[in-house]
């Protein structure tokens, strides 16, 4: 993969100022950090939400079990 340069960089921060404008840049960049900070924390937490998911998956069992005919 080719390394970007500061030019190809200057290239694309251009061409980003005249799609959303001086005004939408500074948010569009704000959300995009957020983004990219909430997708990091949720790599990097515990995976504690497992717990969470067994009752669903208990009840989930139990619906099949019920709908099954002559079980």
């Amino acid at each position: 993969m080719p390394n970007i340069g500061p030019a190809e960089i200057i290239v694309v921060l251009v061409i980003a100022l005249l799609v959303l404008g001086p005004k939408r840049l500074p948010e569009m960049g704000k959300s995009v950090g957020k983004g990219m900070r909430e997708f990091k924390n949720a790599l990097t937490t515990d995976s504690s939400d497992d717990d969470d998911e067994t009752p669903a998956k208990k009840r989930l069992a139990k619906t099949e079990d019920e709908l099954a005919p002559g079980a």
